[in-house]
């Protein structure tokens, strides 16, 4: 089964929160991940606040073309509990 971003929420500098389609949440801080010339005009937070979800990738993206796979995004990503 293929995992696909939900939600994506800017949470402050280069951290968000990534919500996947089986129900787990995950912080993922992107400071150490922007590099090469997709990923570095994702270093002005601007850019970089402009994330959302692909409707057709199931991931996110931003305006220049610069995306994460959703399984990357898992795996590098902190959990957060859902609160009840």
């Amino acid at each position: 089964m293929f995992l696909h971003v939900t939600e994506v929420r800017h949470l402050g500098g280069y951290a968000l929160r990534v919500e996947f389609d089986n129900g787990a949440s995950k912080v993922v801080d992107f400071s150490g991940e922007l590099h090469g010339e997709v990923f570095e005009p994702l270093r002005d937070p601007e850019m970089f606040r402009r994330a959302a979800v692909d409707p057709e990738t199931g991931t996110v993206a931003w305006p220049n073309g610069a995306d994460f796979a959703p399984e990357f995004l898992f795996e590098i990503g902190r959990a957060v509990q859902h609160s009840a």
